[in-house]
This record gives structure tokens, C-alpha cells and sequence, in this order.
């Protein structure tokens, strides 16, 4: 715990991970009950030093940090991941027609700050500490920072619900989400999940199966020590074809798949599909031994339904023949619904400087809140699971 009277605090705004150093970062997100790779500094580094998440692409890295300076060297004790933000892309929680009010009324929205994993829309600890006294010494500098700044706003993407409250307790707006988790209730293998879910569901998955297996696609689960350059380059060319597919620019870039390839590899889940003994199409994964996230995927050619056996079916493989508890299939998508997943609410947390527009933006989150309940309700009354099996 920190001693009040012997322990002097300082605040450090950093413009890059390089000025704490893995092994204080690491040591302190080691300390985290929820945390997970999205948090860690062989990730985040390579978002900022790629040139994926910084400055020029609109993602300007303004950590906030505090030390105990009482130990030398002084110890970093708590950390919040935040950026000053030009726009709102690559966030997963959609705040663009408070932009256009803010505008439309001759006010600034941009720039902003903005304390998210730049395009990973997975729940994780924002409010990085190692006790809850320096938890809630962050909180309070985080207040006075959002007062002092020039920006219109401050939004914190994705924590966790004790979080959550925390920062709703500091003044903070709570926002919710849904999105669609897939849970291991210790299947043998995937036939054994399969028969859990209703006649039609199984059956159509049966189907898109059969159809990948018919056109002569064959799978390999290439985990990250084992990649090749050659894998990481071939995903790259599958995952910016799904963006050019799309008429989208793909955030991440090849130096930065590299840099995770590197630096986390034992995080890292390549599947690359082939036929005729060459590749045709790939999806990323980044696991721990309890949680599976689905990241990206593409292909080069197109066969029916290869994107669920890719992205989904593949996966589930995985999960089950490692005993992982959790498949985070991403963002959004009712469609994962048909194929095991089951709705779970997401938080974000806001604050909007000018009185007036948090008023408004207070009164449609209370009615969004009531339509996502709502929503909610519908979703589990759509439970693919036969009756029995709940």
C-alpha cells in the first residue's frame, strides 16, 4: 500500500513505452487480474513504433503514469494507456454523431483523449495499478487532467465493469455494448459441442464444414514460435485484401505483425488454410491459456464458407483441444449466434467537457442503456443451445 506519509508521487505524461521499459511495464501489468496481451508492452510498442497507432495516423501517445519516487529508482505504481485522438477510427465504440453535433453547433470535437488498445475492441484493465489506493490516486489524476486539457472529451474504451463503476463514481457517463463470446463448458471435441446446439444449427454448420472439406482445403494451426517470415507475410497480403474488399485502409502494417511476431510469439495463433498445397487464406489469434481473441482474417481466393471455418470453426478446434474457457470472436456480429456464441455486455465510460452537450449526450445513453436491455433479452431468448443442454 502506499504511505501517504513517507511515499512521494509523481505524474509522468509519456509519449512512448520506451521512456518506462518493458520490464516496468510488464512487472506492473503482471500485477492486473484482468489483464491480458493487449496490454502488454511488446504489444502496444509495436502498434506505436509500426507507425499504426501514433501520431501521423491520428493516435498521439500521451500515457498517463504515476511513480513512487520514494524508491530508487523510482517505481512506476500505476498506468493509464492514453492517447490524444484526431478522429474516431479504429475504436469500436461509435461516437461520430456526437462529432457531427458538436460541429453542426460550431464546436471542436477533435482532438480528444482517449484511453483505448488502438483497434482491439477487448475488454481489459485500463486503470493499470498495483493496489487500489494507487488505483484511485490515478482516477484523481486523471480528473484533473481532463479539466486542465484543451480537448473536448474523455472516453475509456472497454474496462472492466468494476472499472467501470469507479470512473462513473469520479463523474464519468457509462455506456454499454454487446458483443458475442463463445464459452467451453469442456467439450471432448467439437462433435461433443455440436450436439448441444439445436437440429438446424448443427446441421448448418455440418454443412458450411462439408463444403470447406469438398473443395480440398486443408488446415494448418501454426502457433507463433513456430511462423515463418514467409506466414507473417502471406497474412499481411490476406489481411489487406480484406480491407482493399471493403474499400477500407487497413490500420496495422506488415513492420507491426513482425514486431508481435517477435515480441509475443507465444501469444500468437496463426490458421492458414491451403489448397493443393498452397496457402489461400489465414486468420490471426492471440490466446492465453484461458481466453482465445479472434483478431483478423482474409483470403486470396474464394471458397463457400471458408471465412467461418477460418475464423470460427478452426478456432473452436483450437479452444477445445486446449482447454481454453473463452472464444472472443471480435466485434459485433448476431451472426456468431448460429454458431455457439452468446451476447455478453461491453462498457465504456465518457466525459464531455461542455455542459450542455453531456446533458444531451447523458439523456441518449439513458434511453441507448433501455434499447440495449432490451436487445439483450432478445438475444438470449434466440439461445442456440437446445433446451436441455442449458
Amino acid at each position: 500500500m502506499i504511505n501517504k506519509t513517507t511515499t512521494k508521487i509523481s505524474t509522468r505524461i509519456i509519449s512512448s513505452l520506451s521512456e518506462v521499459g518493458q520490464a516496468a511495464w510488464d512487472g506492473l501489468l503482471a500485477l492486473q487480474a484482468d489483464a491480458n496481451p493487449f496490454l502488454s508492452f511488446a504489444f502496444l510498442h509495436a502498434l506505436h513504433e509500426s507507425g499504426s497507432a501514433s501520431e501521423k495516423s491520428g493516435w498521439q501517445p500521451q500515457y498517463l503514469t504515476l511513480w513512487d519516487d520514494a524508491e530508487q529508482p523510482p517505481q512506476l505504481i500505476a498506468a493509464l494507456p492514453l492517447y490524444v485522438k484526431f478522429h474516431s477510427y479504429g475504436e469500436y465504440v461509435f461516437d461520430w454523431a456526437w462529432a457531427d453535433a458538436y460541429e453542426r453547433n460550431g464546436f471542436d470535437y477533435y482532438p480528444k483523449l482517449l484511453s483505448a488498445i488502438p483497434f482491439t475492441p477487448v475488454t481489459g484493465g485500463r486503470l493499470l495499478a498495483r493496489d487500489d489506493q494507487a488505483r484511485a490516486a490515478l482516477i484523481t489524476v486523471l480528473q484533473s487532467l481532463r479539466k486542465d486539457t484543451q480537448t473536448s472529451s474523455t472516453h475509456i474504451l472497454y474496462p472492466p465493469a468494476d472499472q467501470a463503476s469507479a470512473l462513473q463514481e469520479a463523474g464519468f457517463m457509462l455506456r454499454s455494448g454487446v458483443q458475442f463470446h463463445w464459452l467451453n463448458a469442456g467439450y471432448a471435441d467439437f462433435a461433443a459441442f455440436l450436439v448441444t446446439l439445436e437440429r438446424k444449427k448443427r446441421k448448418n454448420i455440418l454443412a458450411e464444414r462439408r463444403k470447406v472439406a469438398e473443395a480440398g482445403v486443408r488446415f494448418r494451426h501454426v502457433r507463433g514460435e513456430d511462423a515463418t517470415e514467409e506466414d507473417w507475410i502471406f497474412f499481411n497480403r490476406c489481411y489487406r485484401r480484406t480491407y482493399t474488399a471493403h474499400h477500407s485502409t487497413p490500420y496495422l502494417n506488415l513492420d507491426f505483425f513482425l514486431r508481435i511476431a517477435a515480441g509475443m510469439p507465444h501469444n500468437l495463433l496463426l490458421i492458414i488454410a491451403e489448397r493443393d498445397g498452397q496457402p489461400i487464406a489465414s486468420s490471426l489469434l492471440v490466446y492465453t491459456g484461458q481466453t482465445l481473441y479472434g483478431r483478423y482474417w482474409g483470403a486470396i481466393e474464394e471458397v463457400p464458407c471458408l471465412h467461418f471455418e477460418t475464423a470460427y470453426y478452426q478456432p473452436l478446434e483450437f479452444c477445445i483441444a486446449q482447454k481454453i474457457a473463452c472464444f472472443e470472436g471480435g466485434a459485433q456480429g448476431e451472426h456468431k449466434m448460429a454458431r455457439g456464441f452468446l451476447p455478453q455486455k461491453t462498457w465504456s465510460a465518457h466525459w464531455l467537457a461542455h455542459p450542455g452537450f453531456a446533458d444531451a449526450v447523458a439523456d441518449f445513453l439513458k434511453q441507448e442503456a433501455h434499447g440495449i436491455n432490451n436487445y439483450m433479452d432478445e438475444l438470449n431468448d434466440r439461445n442456440p443451445f437446445r433446451s436441455e443442454t442449458l
